[in-house]
């Protein structure tokens, strides 16, 4: 899950919800250049983070606070092979995409366990049986990854809250196009993204999160309870073409 602290507590978005929006700010592209397969790619990017189950897994740190995953040092392969079994149900494509994503996420950690790196081996064999099997070459194959993990990297942008503040710019990444991309919120609180990449001049995004106002937790079944019961608000951003 995502935390930002708040004057009151806690703000907690669901790792799924972060990958919804990044499907919302995917649907936004403009359709001329959209990847390959778009409607199949934006399924990969809805579920992507289908792994995290906020409400089971334990997401307190030693303090007993609310534990922002990018402070989780774990490692747990079954949840990964889970995640590529799964995706077979919604088609190769999404599978393939998914793969590459897991592949890129834990390359770093090679060599820190043999079944994961038994897992790693499988999942390159998987990619290339996959391109075959469908007939893409590795050039359409990675464009789409690189929609995929530019919609993801923004959405984590706005869900962390990293949007500089004077109008600065703040890179992306580079998208499917090999085109660097670079977002800045305006001082009347509108956002906009150069060049711009959009079918539209202007939308709306917004993801749900968790208002919570307990600052520590004793267990996690209790700090699951408790986002159970919490109030939930809607953070929205509105994008327009400069």
């Amino acid at each position: 899950m995502i935390v930002n602290s708040t004057q009151n507590g806690w703000e907690i978005i669901y790792h799924r919800a972060h990958a919804l929006l990044a499907a919302q700010i995917a649907g936004q592209w403009r359709r001329k250049n959209a990847p390959a397969r778009l409607y199949e790619t934006l399924a990969a990017i809805s579920h992507h983070d289908d792994l995290e189950k906020e409400w089971e897994e334990y997401n307190l740190t030693k303090a007993g606070a609310p534990m922002d995953f990018t402070l989780s040092q774990e490692i747990h392969v079954d949840k990964v092979v889970k995640l590529v079994k799964d995706a077979r149900y919604r088609g190769r494509w999404v599978t393939l995409l998914i793969s590459k994503h897991i592949s890129r996420l834990h390359e770093p950690q090679r060599g820190k366990l043999p079944e994961l790196d038994n897992f790693l081996d499988e999942q390159l064999q998987n990619q290339q049986n996959l391109c075959e099997e469908l007939g893409i070459d590795k050039e359409t194959v990675d464009a789409a990854y690189a929609f995929m993990q530019w919609c993801d990297r923004l959405s984590l942008i706005l869900c962390q809250h990293e949007l500089p503040a004077d109008e600065r710019f703040l890179e992306i990444s580079q998208g499917p196009d090999d085109q660097r991309y670079d977002i800045m919120q305006r001082r009347d609180g509108l956002i906009t993204v150069q060049p711009w990449p959009f079918e539209d001049q202007e939308f709306t995004v917004n993801v749900e999160a968790c208002d919570v106002s307990q600052i520590k937790f004793d267990s996690n079944d209790e700090l699951a309870q408790i986002l159970q019961e919490a109030p939930i608000k809607v953070l929205e951003w509105n994008f327009v073409k400069s």
